[in-house]
Parts: structure tokens; C-alpha cells; sequence
């Protein structure tokens, strides 16, 4: 007899179906896991072994095979145990197969039987509700299955009371979706002493949804105004929310299986690989600009990560997503984010100040900014000049307008471009491409002559041109303008600076 269960493989944010078959047959006693698992699966054998003999129950003296199926598939993670031990216990005849075969099961196994966390949970909810299965998952995950819809999720806190449940001895309470709790927004923008300039330049970038870099001397504020960039966010819809926690929960970053409405903010250290920021690694991980889907990437000190490592986000800053190739992987994860960088003008920071500037000014700052390739600022849309904040700012009272105000104009810009996009697939300005933002952002006759005239002064690429027009769109719909006007347009020609020459 061969006992079969279902569970899943995960590649990428796909989940592919796999079989665990399990096989008793006549021999030397032999416990065999075959189908290209890899060491955490292979180790599976002691984990489920323990697990087992936990209930009282020890392996029958027989060669025990275990095949997880398609043969062609690498197999990795943890949360194969809990299908194998199954599989195992059915071919023992101690559960029913028949019953387990209306589920897809996950799940990592302690040496005690208790069913710990795994990643993935959330996707593979979602491939049970397609092949119109039920799931059995660890307890401690099971709000976070229950967003999957309507199915059957049994969470499950321990191998005995799952036997218990699907006997119909103890059953085990169905789990509701879990929400997390909202987190501090940070910083208020009320704690921002001068730089309207620069706050202004932030308010449009949330609006459109759009990247900013941010140019100025140590202590102005930078890193402050970044943080203060997810309390005028608008939250995630429940789609949203959805998209961005397929993500964290195959990073295994769900807290309690909760599922959060606000916006991710990721900010990496400056040493973070190409790996981390990307993704990649022998197991083809989400990096940061994944992790950040939909939200802020905050890269501080920009010129300080290694220029491939800056590279590297060229491509996801365009499309939207990044496609992680490995030998025996090719796995593509989302990545539509906000860029917020900040940098100091030269290496000692005060360029332009005669009483703190270096002796190589301004040679220094041409080598600093240089570290940063002109295609990747290129992709910024807003860059804005940060100037430092004198001792009068400091006095001053502060400013009448917080992140409450700033942030309920950010939202109705942000639900103008809902019904604008509503079906084109676009989600923000920044988004727009083509005929869509031909038809939406296209200046009036005062705009399009000085958009020409810009670009032919400043040498505008076509994709600096293209964002240029993104910018304006987003200006006007803070204005609550129908068209794009000269106004809008000078605006957004303001925040745009010619690359640095390599």
C-alpha cells in the first residue's frame, strides 16, 4: 500500500503541487526520503522519527520509502515534515488516508510533536483554495491562512491533537484572519523645522508615488523626513495587503500570521549584498525591494553601497519586479517600489559651507556623486537640495501643518488616481506609461512649449521626459487640476537634475 498526501513546493511566490508518497515494504529497516530534497528535507526523517515516537508510537520494522513527487522539482524547507509524518502514520494505518486526502498539508515538526511555524503558509492556502482543498497548517499560522477565503484550515498545535481532531475526538477551533496591530507612524512631520522645499518634494513623492533623492549636508533632516514617510502613506487595500504578505510570508516575516494594512518601509544597512537587496542566494530569497513592495526602500548614505549593489535595482525600478536566475531556479518576485534615497554632497559633507568644506572641494563632490551611476538617477524622479538648518529654524515654533494634513491631501490625490486608472491596470502616476499617460498627462500648450524647451536645454533623456510629465500629473492632482498646466510643469522641472558625467 502506498499512502498519499498533498502539500507544496514554492518558487518564487508560486506554489507547485508535490505528493508525498510513503511506502512500507518488507526488508532491512530503512527510513529513505528520495525526490530531490535537500539537506533541511533530508534531516526531515529524525524530526518526524522523534515526532512520532512522542505519541508512543514507534516505526514499524520495514524499509520505509518516501518519495515526494514530481521527481524533477528541488525540495526545500522545513515544512515538509508534517505531510511525511502523515503520509507515514497512514501507511501505518493509525490515520485515515482517504480524509487526508481532501487536505494540503504543511508544517515543520519539534522533536516533541509540536507543529512549528514554516514560511509559505499564506501561498499555500491559496494553492489549496484553488485545487479546492482544505489545510491542515500549524496553529500558530492559522490567521494567516484564514485570508485565503473560504476554505477548511485546521490549525494545528501538536501532532496529538491533530490525530484527535481528524478522528473526531477533540475538535480544533477554526481560525479567524489575523490583522496586526498598527504600528507607531514614526515621526510626524510637525518635528521638521524649515526645509519646505524639501517637504514639499516629499508630499509629491507619496502622492504619485514617486522616487526622491534627497542632497544635503549631515544633521538637515534627511534621514527625519524619510521616516516620516509612512504617516502620510495612504494604507493598503485588502488586495494590497494581500500581494505584500505573499511576499513576507515566504521571507517567513509574518508576525503571528497577522497580516498588516501599512504600507512596508525597509531600510537596509549600506553593506547589504547584492542578495540582500535584490534577492538571490542559493535558496532564491525576496531581498529588501521585495520586501518593500508597495512600500518605501530607504537607502541612506547612497553613495556608500557598492555601485553593482545600486546597479542591480536599475531593472526592478523600471518593471516592477525582479527575476532571480540560478541554476536550478529561475523565480521572478514583485518589486514595485518607492525609492527614497539620501546622500551628503562630498565626503566631508559640507560642500558649499567655507568655514567646514574640504581643501579638494569642489573635486570631492564630483568623485562622491559619481559613485552613483547616471542611469540609476535617472530613475529618480525628484531630486531636491537639502540645505542645513540654521540655529533661527531651530527656534522657531513648530510648523501649523503635520503629518495628518499633509497626509489627507496625499490620500485624496491617491484616490484621484484610482478612478483615473481603475482597469488599466496602474496603480499611482508613477506607474503610467504609454498611451495611458499620454491620455492622462499630457500638458496644455503653455506646458507642452516649456516641457520642449526644457528638454532640449537640460538634454533629457526620454525616460527623464517621461517622468517629468509622471511629476506633473502628481502636482496637479494635489492642486485638484483637471490638465496639466505651465504651473505644474516648471514645478516638476524643478525637482529634475541632469545626471553627473562618469
Amino acid at each position: 500500500m502506498v499512502a498519499i498526501v498533498s502539500t507544496a513546493a514554492y518558487l518564487g511566490l508560486e506554489a507547485r503541487a508535490v505528493e508525498v508518497q510513503v511506502q512500507l515494504t518488507p526488508g532491512l529497516p530503512k527510513f529513505v526520503v528520495v525526490g530531490l530534497p535537500d539537506k533541511m528535507v533530508a534531516e526531515s526523517r529524525e524530526r518526524v522519527r522523534s515526532a512520532i515516537a512522542a505519541l508512543g508510537l514507534s516505526l514499524p520494522p520495514k524499509h520505509i520509502t518516501v518519495n515526494l513527487s514530481p521527481a524533477d522539482l528541488p525540495k526545500e524547507g522545513s515544512h515538509y515534515d508534517l505531510p511525511i509524518a502523515l503520509g507515514l502514520l497512514a501507511a501505518m494505518g493509525v490515520v485515515d488516508a482517504e480524509t487526508l486526502s481532501q487536505y494540503l498539508i504543511v508544517g515543520e515538526l519539534g522533536l516533541d510533536g509540536r507543529v512549528a511555524s514554516s514560511p509559505g503558509v499564506l501561498l499555500a492556502a491559496l494553492h489549496a483554495s484553488e485545487r479546492q482543498l482544505g489545510l491542515i497548517c500549524p496553529a500558530a499560522q492559522g490567521g494567516e491562512a484564514a485570508w485565503a477565503g473560504s476554505i477548511e484550515v485546521i490549525p494545528a498545535p501538536d501532532l496529538l491533537s491533530l490525530l484527535n481532531h481528524l478522528r473526531g475526538t477533540a475538535l480544533l477551533p477554526a481560525p479567524t484572519p489575523g490583522l496586526a496591530d498598527d504600528p507607531e507612524r514614526g515621526p510626524n512631520l510637525s518635528q521638521v523645522r524649515g526645509q519646505e522645499t524639501a517637504k514639499r518634494a516629499l508630499e509629491i513623492a507619496a502622492a504619485g508615488g514617486h522616487n526622491l533623492l534627497m542632497i544635503g549636508p549631515p544633521g538637515a533632516g534627511k534621514s527625519l523626513m524619510a521616516a516620516c514617510l509612512p504617516g502620510i502613506l495612504p494604507e493598503l487595500t485588502a488586495g494590497e495587503a494581500l500581494e505584500v504578505s505573499m511576499v513576507a510570508s515566504v521571507a517567513g516575516a509574518l508576525e503571528g500570521g497577522r497580516i498588516s494594512r501599512t504600507r512596508p518601509f525597509r531600510s537596509p544597512h549600506h553593506s547589504a549584498s547584492m542578495a540582500a537587496l535584490v534577492g538571490g542566494g542559493i535558496r532564491a530569497k525576496p531581498g529588501e525591494v521585495s520586501l518593500a513592495h508597495l512600500g518605501v526602500l530607504f537607502l541612506d548614505e547612497l553613495p556608500e553601497f557598492q555601485r553593482t549593489v545600486l546597479d542591480s535595482l536599475r531593472q526592478p525600478l523600471e518593471t516592477g519586479n525582479v527575476s532571480v536566475a540560478r541554476a536550478n531556479a529561475h523565480v521572478t518576485f514583485p518589486a514595485r517600489v518607492q525609492l527614497i534615497a539620501a546622500m551628503n554632497p562630498c565626503r566631508c559633507g559640507h560642500l558649499g559651507d567655507p568655514a567646514l568644506a574640504c581643501a579638494r572641494a569642489p573635486r570631492c563632490a564630483a568623485d562622491y556623486q559619481a559613485k552613483v551611476s547616471g542611469p540609476l538617477l535617472d530613475r529618480i524622479d525628484l531630486h531636491v537640495e537639502v540645505g542645513a538648518v540654521s540655529a533661527a529654524d531651530l527656534v522657531l515654533p513648530p510648523p501649523s501643518e503635520g503629518s495628518a494634513e499633509v497626509g489627507a491631501r496625499v490620500r485624496a490625490a491617491r484616490e484621484v488616481q484610482t478612478l483615473r486608472y481603475n482597469g488599466n491596470g496602474v496603480r499611482t502616476n508613477a506607474e503610467a506609461d504609454g498611451a495611458v499617460l499620454e491620455a492622462v498627462a499630457t500638458p496644455d500648450e503653455p506646458g507642452r512649449k516649456l516641457l520642449a524647451q526644457a528638454a532640449e536645454a537640460m538634454r533629457l533623456s526620454a525616460r527623464g521626459y517621461t517622468r517629468i510629465q509622471r511629476v506633473a500629473r502628481t502636482i496637479a492632482d494635489l492642486a485638484g487640476a483637471d490638465t496639466v498646466g505651465r504651473i505644474h510643469v516648471a514645478e516638476a522641472l524643478s525637482y529634475r537634475r541632469q545626471a553627473p558625467r562618469n
